[in-house]
C-alpha cells in the first residue's frame, strides 16, 4: 500500500508540473500575442507614437533603449542642423566655385582621366554605385565608394577613419596609387599649367598662387556643401505627422527601441562616427580586411569600420564598407541574426590578432513584420536627389 500511494504522489506531482508548464506556456504566447497585436493592430497605441514623434519636440519622445556603454556621450537623432565652416577654412562663394571646379577636374591625377567624381557622382547620389570602384589603370581597391551627401558634418574620414578634417581627406585619393595615382607634385604642376585657373584662385585666396593647401581647401569647402534635402523623416519630426503611415511610425519605434538601431546609429547624422566590427573583417579569407587596425595597429581595432551615416541609405546601395551587401533586406535580416560570429580555425585558436564581433551585436528577434516596418522607416531618411550644374572647366 505505501509503494502504492509513493507512486501516486509521484504521478500527481509529475501531472501538476505539466499543467503548470502548459499553463505558463500559453501564458506567454497570450502575452506575445498581446504585445504584437498592441504595436501593429493597436491604433490608439499608434496614434500616440505618432504625436509624440512628430511633435516637434525630442524631449517628449519615450526614451530609448540604449546599450550601457552607449549612454554617456549619447545625442538622438534628428533634424541636421547648419553647417559649419572651419575658422581656418572658412566659406565663400568664390572659394565653394573654385572647389566644384577642381572636384570635377580630371587634370588632378596622374593620368589625367580621374577626378573626385569619378567615384562620388551626383547623378548616383555622389556615389558610383559599384561594389568597388575604379582608378588608375582600371585597378580596383577593396572598400565601397561612400556617399558624400552630408560629409562636411562628419569629424572623421574614411571607412578606417585615417583623416580627421575633410581637407585631409580631400588629399587621400589624389595620392593613392590605385585611386588617382598622383602626387602633391603632379597635382600642383598639373593645375599650374592651365593658366584659365589662375584669376579663380586669385578671387578665392587674394592671390593666384596655386598650392596643394588651397587645392584641398577649396575641394572641402566645395563638399561641404553636398548636403541632402529635407527628408521625409524630417518633416515629420518637425510637425507633419500625417506624411508617415502607421508601417514608419512603427519602425521609427522600433529603431529607437527593439532593433537597437540606436546605439551605433544616432544624432541627427544616424552616425555616431565610431568603430566597430560588425564581424564582415573576413579575416584569413578572400574579402579581408582590418580596417582601423591598418592605420593604427592596435589588436582591439582589428576589423572596426567607421559607422556610416544612414541618411539617404536608400539611394546608396551597395552596403558596408566592402559594398557586398546589395539590399537594405539583407543587411536587416543579418543584424537580426546578430552578425556573423565567426569562430577560428584550429591554426588561429592562439592568434591574438583574431577579430571579435562588438558586444552591442545581439540577435534581435524582429518578426518579419518588424522587419519590413524598419525598412519602411530607413527609406524615409532618403530625400530627393538634388541636380547639380557641372562646370565649365578653365581652359589651357
Amino acid at each position: 500500500m505505501i509503494y502504492i500511494f509513493v507512486y501516486l504522489c509521484i504521478i500527481s506531482r509529475f501531472k501538476m508540473k505539466k499543467i503548470i508548464y502548459i499553463a505558463l506556456g500559453l501564458l506567454v504566447a497570450s502575452f506575445t500575442t498581446q504585445l504584437t497585436k498592441s504595436i501593429f493592430d493597436d491604433k490608439e497605441a499608434i496614434e500616440k507614437l505618432r504625436k509624440t514623434y512628430s511633435s516637434g519636440d525630442i524631449s517628449q519622445w519615450e526614451k530609448p533603449e540604449l546599450d550601457e556603454e552607449v549612454i554617456t556621450d549619447f545625442q538622438d537623432i534628428g533634424v541636421l542642423p547648419k553647417m559649419i565652416f572651419p575658422e581656418n577654412n572658412p566659406y565663400s562663394e568664390a572659394k565653394k566655385e573654385l572647389g566644384k571646379m577642381l572636384f570635377f577636374d580630371p587634370r588632378l591625377s596622374k593620368s589625367k582621366q580621374i577626378s573626385c567624381a569619378s567615384c562620388h557622382d551626383p547623378e548616383l547620389a555622389w556615389g558610383d554605385g559599384r561594389t568597388i570602384s575604379y582608378g588608375h589603370n582600371r585597378q580596383t581597391g577593396k572598400r565601397n565608394s561612400p556617399s558624400l551627401l552630408n560629409i562636411g558634418y562628419h569629424s572623421v574620414f574614411f571607412w578606417d577613419g585615417r583623416a580627421v578634417s575633410l581637407e585631409n581627406q580631400a588629399l587621400g585619393p589624389i595620392t593613392d596609387p590605385v585611386e588617382m595615382a598622383a602626387t602633391e607634385t603632379i597635382s600642383i604642376k598639373n593645375i599650374k599649367k592651365i593658366k584659365g585657373y589662375k584669376p579663380y584662385f586669385r578671387e578665392a585666396f587674394g592671390d593666384e598662387k596655386i598650392t596643394i593647401e588651397r587645392i584641398l581647401k577649396a575641394i572641402a569647402t566645395y563638399e561641404r556643401t553636398i548636403t541632402s534635402k529635407k527628408s521625409k523623416f524630417d518633416s515629420f519630426i518637425e510637425g507633419k505627422s500625417d506624411i508617415f503611415t502607421d508601417e514608419e511610425v512603427i519602425g521609427l519605434h522600433l529603431f529607437r527601441t527593439k532593433a537597437g538601431c540606436i546605439n551605433c546609429h544616432n544624432t541627427p547624422l544616424f552616425s555616431n562616427q565610431k568603430f566597430h566590427n560588425v564581424g564582415l573583417s573576413y579575416y584569413g579569407r578572400t574579402f579581408e580586411d582590418l580596417g582601423k587596425y591598418n592605420i593604427t595597429h592596435k589588436k582591439e581595432d582589428v576589423g572596426k569600420f567607421k559607422t556610416p551615416s544612414l541618411r539617404e541609405i536608400g539611394r546608396t546601395a551597395p552596403y558596408m564598407h566592402n559594398g557586398l551587401m546589395p539590399n537594405l533586406e539583407g543587411i536587416i535580416e543579418m543584424y537580426n541574426a546578430g552578425m556573423p560570429r565567426v569562430k577560428p580555425k584550429e591554426n588561429q585558436k592562439n592568434d591574438s590578432l583574431f577579430p571579435v564581433t562588438d558586444p552591442l551585436l545581439k540577435k534581435l528577434n524582429l518578426t518579419k513584420k518588424e522587419q519590413n516596418a524598419l525598412k519602411a522607416f530607413l527609406l524615409t531618411l532618403s530625400s530627393s536627389p538634388r541636380r547639380e550644374i557641372l562646370p565649365k572647366l578653365p581652359e589651357k
